[in-house]
């Protein structure tokens, strides 16, 4: 049933702190949080609060161990055939991204923005959607692509410069990559302030969720989207991968506190959840997006992970990250923590995982193929769609662009029937 904003306006921030201040025990309820003097090398955790028990908790539903644990506001059930289906998503997702890094590296992609270590992140989130809501990428969600079925040869088509962002957003409710730090974030919360004003908004309505990092929370753009929001009452969830580097610069150089306390700032839920564990990401995801479209408004997502790789192909972590840091994270990799969890339950065996590797290699071999044939396009298509509907300006440049390029034509024409005398 909706959820009415008077409703929901009673647990929002004049609400009571919960017991031991546990402010990601539930994304319908947050927990005031005091802020801390912290200083270079402090972590963000550290700066909260003198407090012990403002420390902010992690949902996380799977070790880094492979052992499953519970927390009493995110039950999540799962069969073995679901959890091995995870295991496949975040296996062919790594493998696309390694083969997309190769392209690179071979001059097949201009550039390419690897999201290694991240994969649980969005394949939890991803697939936690439903297939009614809509969803806003930064330029680095290719897992979240990946569950919403797009041929990840449409995303290489962006990098290697043959296409816009070639793919229609409503064929999978998946909108093009935003290369503009954090402008996403108002486009999505404008989408649903009108998926609300259509009346989309109940137990079986529709949810918005946008992407983005932690460095786009400086952004102004990114704060203006969550005032919206909150006023506004919007389904929309805002999903922060916080891989604890804006390019080259550290979290604490972004935030003094944990970034999800922020929300509460705004009058809205904020959480924290492990990044790295597939099935908290997915059952966070899960809870934040039915109380979006059952009308409780927004929450914010912090998935607390890691980035592994560089930032893009064009970046070179070594120069302002030590590589003990990279070398703690591998051991929470998030495809290592399922593999374990399937063996030592009994769920899966050998011949499981030679399967699924030998689809990664498929896979893999269909992506990079799908690139080395892309045909260049026309490049009087450029204006193909400016506007919605042509102008004189732009067909007067098409005209003269058609021209340019049919004058070469001439000259080689020219040019063979002088060589052939």
């Amino acid at each position: 049933m909706a959820v009415k904003a008077a409703g929901r306006a009673a647990s929002r921030p004049n609400d009571k702190p919960s017991p031991g201040g546990s402010g990601g025990s539930s994304p319908r309820a947050s927990t005031a949080r005091g802020s801390g003097p912290s200083g270079p090398g402090v972590s963000p955790d550290d700066a909260v609060s003198p407090r012990a028990d403002t420390a902010p908790e992690l949902i996380q539903l799977l070790t880094p161990e492979g052992e499953r644990t519970e927390h009493p506001d995110y039950p999540l059930e799962l069969s073995a055939d679901e959890i091995k289906s995870l295991y496949r998503d975040l296996v062919l997702v790594r493998r696309i991204d390694f083969e997309a890094i190769a392209l690179q590296r071979q001059g097949e992609l201009g550039i390419w923005a690897s999201l290694l270590g991240q994969e649980a992140a969005q394949v939890g989130s991803g697939r936690a959607l439903q297939p009614r809501d809509m969803a806003f990428p930064t330029y680095r969600e290719h897992g979240v692509a990946w569950c919403r079925g797009l041929d990840p040869a449409k995303l290489l088509e962006l990098f290697r410069g043959v296409s816009h962002g070639g793919w229609d957003p409503k064929e999978h409710n998946f909108h093009l990559y935003t290369i503009v730090i954090g402008a996403q974030t108002l486009h999505a919360t404008g989408y649903a302030m009108g998926v609300q004003r259509d009346g989309a908004v109940g137990e079986d309505g529709e949810a918005v969720i946008v992407y983005f990092g932690d460095g786009a929370t400086s952004q102004g753009d990114v704060n203006e989207a969550f005032i919206w929001a909150s006023v506004a009452n919007a389904p929309v969830v805002f999903f922060c991968q916080n891989n604890q580097w804006a390019i080259s610069e550290p979290l604490d150089r972004q935030s003094r506190i944990p970034l999800y306390q922020r929300a509460r700032g705004f009058g809205f839920p904020g959480v924290r959840v492990d990044g790295n564990d597939v099935f908290a990401c997915l059952a966070v995801t899960r809870k934040a997006m039915q109380a979006a479209r059952e009308g409780q408004g927004p929450t914010l997502i912090e998935a607390y992970t890691y980035r592994m790789g560089a930032h893009t192909t064009t970046d070179d972590p070594t120069r302002y990250r030590l590589s003990a840091e990279l070398e703690a994270w591998k051991l929470k990799d998030p495809i290592e923590r399922v593999r374990q969890y399937l063996v030592r339950s009994g769920m899966a065996d050998e011949d499981f995982f030679a399967a699924i590797s030998a689809e990664a290699d498929e896979v893999g071999g269909a992506v990079r193929k799908s690139c080395l044939e892309m045909p260049d396009p026309d490049p009087v298509s450029m204006f193909d769609h400016v506007y919605v509907e042509p102008t004189a300006l732009v067909e007067r440049e098409r005209v003269q662009l058609a021209a340019y390029l049919s004058s070469f034509a001439d000259e080689e024409s020219t040019a063979a029937k002088e060589t052939a005398r």
